[in-house]
Order: structure tokens, then sequence, then C-alpha cells
């Protein structure tokens, strides 16, 4: 009997169902593998360069979300469709994890070849897609590397494309970068400060910085935004623009989050009991449906009032995940926690959606506020969100 993958053999036939993701029908992370390895076989004698890359869906979690399980399935297998249709009969591309694909390109033998090609790759998956009688949207990074000598293994070229498609994840979303070798130096001071940060975490030597937030009104000191600060013994000083997006790449950003909300809240209950703390939550805490208890658990070990506390959670974030961030939203205010929302303006909301979530304060972004003298636009738009 013949199967879906046509050989008739039952030893080939097994082989095959090893090497193919059950999904998509395209072929798994030991079918790449073997791929890339058996080219870097052909080529140990004239070691011509050719290019692997790894594709990753942007924000692939929230349209499964949205739409539900069976519905990401389909987007994917639409994606497996077009990426198997884009490639020629040198090419190929497999399913390597959720929602990231590998390809191997034989015939493209420099780095600007690799990105134009791969730009191309993210056209072709940024077409609407069907669920049902509605459609979603797509975008996808990509980081790619370049076979140049026979010294390297598939391994290692996987990984530096791996290494590439960080730094195009950072950048944002829809981009392709090419290794280069700057970046493994770049990846290798990123693993010491998470390391250090981790220690330093285990350690709780994270402080609390605190910066006023006053009354225009009445000149008047109303309360203190929390700020976290990292001194390294061997790092030295650490900005949080360079630690805190590692801890929330690194799955950090809970356990620092939680030390400092503790030591924040340590202090700040000594305070005069008319002045507020603010603290704000990063996106991936939004998507975490234990943020509200640890949030709860530090204010009844440190016994500071829930309804001194405010917790400041940005746009992005929200649109992330909305449902969770309800959630979250719902439980901190149940308990007279106030909840702002940071950075109106930046992200996709909509003011009816945001009625959904009753948040105690809307802080408009800097992009319109700052120039609301000069700006009639930014104007109009702040008048009709007061309105």
């Amino acid at each position: 009997m013949q199967t879906a993958f046509g050989t008739g053999q039952p030893g080939r036939e097994n082989t095959d169902l090893a090497l193919t993701d059950s999904l998509t029908g395209l072929g798994n992370h030991r079918r790449f593998f073997d791929k890339v390895d058996r080219l870097i076989s052909d080529r140990a004698d004239d070691p011509a360069p050719f290019t692997v890359g790894i594709l990753d869906l942007d924000g692939f979690k929230p349209i499964n979300d949205l739409f539900g399980h069976k519905a990401g399935d389909d987007i994917l297998i639409q994606v497996a469709m077009r990426l198997r249709a884009s490639m020629d009969g040198y090419s190929t591309v497999c399913r390597i994890g959720a929602d990231e694909f590998a390809y191997l390109y034989p015939m493209v033998f420099s780095e600007e070849q690799a990105a134009e090609k791969s730009r191309m790759l993210i056209e072709i998956l940024s077409a609407p897609y069907d669920v049902g009688e509605r459609t979603a949207r797509l975008s996808a990074s990509v980081g790619c590397s370049l076979f140049y000598s026979g010294d390297e293994t598939t391994e290692i070229l996987v990984n530096k494309a791996e290494t590439a498609l960080y730094h195009a994840k950072r950048s944002g979303r829809g981009r392709v970068v090419v290794y280069t070798r700057e970046m493994e130096e770049a990846a290798k001071r990123v693993t010491r400060i998470e390391q250090a940060l981790r220690r330093a975490v285990s350690a709780g030597e994270v402080e609390p910085h605190f910066q006023p937030i006053v009354d225009l009104n009445s000149r008047r000191t109303i309360g203190f935004e929390t700020l976290a600060r990292w001194t390294d013994r061997d790092l030295g000083v650490v900005p949080p623009s360079v630690f805190i997006p590692i801890a929330e790449e690194r799955g950090i950003i809970g356990p620092l989050s939680q030390l400092v909300l503790r030591k924040a809240t340590e202090a700040a209950r000594s305070w005069p009991k008319d002045l507020f703390l603010s603290f704000n939550l990063s996106p991936s805490q939004l998507v975490d449906q234990n943020t509200g208890l640890h949030i709860l658990a530090i204010l009844e070990r440190t016994g500071f009032d829930p309804r001194r506390l405010e917790i400041e959670i940005t746009e992005t974030g929200l649109m992330n995940d909305p449902a969770s961030a309800e959630k979250i939203v719902e439980d901190l205010r149940r308990v007279g926690i106030r909840v702002s929302l940071d950075d109106f303006g930046t992200g996709q909301s909509s003011l009816g959606r945001l009625r959904e979530f009753h948040f105690d304060k809307l802080k408009i972004d800097r992009a319109f506020v700052s120039s609301i003298l000069d700006d009639r636009p930014s104007e109009h738009i702040i008048r009709a969100i007061l309105a």
C-alpha cells in the first residue's frame, strides 16, 4: 500500500515519517540538518558558499489566542504552502519549531542575494490568510548565515542564523538580518549580562530608584515612579535600556520585577500616606496569569496599602494578548490598585477596546503632547481623546 509520501516501502515510509512535520508536510528539524550536513559534505573539496535561513513568524501567539488553535494550525499550513511554492528545484524549506521555519539555498552565494531572497519570503507571507469568514495578517523576521569554509558545521551555521534572527527581532518586525562576526561578540556580551543579571536578582542586588511625579497645578509632589537600577561588580553600571530588554528576552523579567517591587513597597511604606507609588509592568508579564497573584503576595508581605499603588502598562504590551491583560487588570483593580495605560497612541488599540479595561488613567504618548502648541493635528487628536 502506498502512503501519502508515495514510496510503497515500509522502511522508507517510516524514515519519511520520522523526518516529516505531521502538520504541514514539510521536512522537520532532523530533515533540515540532514540536508545541510549532506551539502557540506558534497562541498568539502570545493567549499562554494550557500545560505541557511531561519524564519520566525512575528506575534503568532496573539493570532492563536484570537482565532483559536485550529485556525492557527490552518494558518501554519498556508504559510508552509507559500514557502514550499517559493522554493526552486535546488532549495529546501522545513518547519523546525512551532512558528519557526528553516530554509536552505544552495545556489545563493552572497549576503546581498541572501537578504534579497529572504525579503521576498517575507513579502510572500505578508498577504492575508483566510480564517473561516475572516482574514489574518502576519509578518516574519529572518536571520541568515552563509557557509564559506569546510570547517563550519550545520550546528554552527544554524546558531549563526539564530543569532542573526535575534538581531532581526530586536530591530522590529518584518526584518532580515545576515550574520556578521560582530554579532557574535554582541551575543557573547548579552550572555555575560544575562548571567550577571541572574546572579544579581538572586542576590537582591537590583535596586529601586524613585522619580517624583508632580501635579502641575499645585506643583506638589504627589507620588513617585519606580525605576530599576543595577550596578555590577564586574560590568559596572548597566543602564536599564540594556538590562531590561535582556531580562525580557531571557525570561528574567518576572523575578526581577518582583524583587524591585518588594524593595520599592518596603521603602514607600514609611512615606506620607498621601503619596502613591507607580510601578511599570513589562509586556511579557501581561501574558502571565500569575502576575496579579505575585503583586498581591508582595503587598501582603510588605504591608503596603494596595490603594497607594498604581500599575502602569503600555499599549503595545496590552495588545500582545488583550484577554490575558484584561484578566490581570481586573484582578488588580478588584483590590484597589489603580491601573494606568502608558504611551497611549503608539499601539493599535481603539478607544472602544480600551473602555473594556476600565483604566484609571490614560497617559498620552509624548509624540502627541510635546508638539501640542505647534501641531494642530496633534491638538485635534488629543481633544478628540479627552472628549
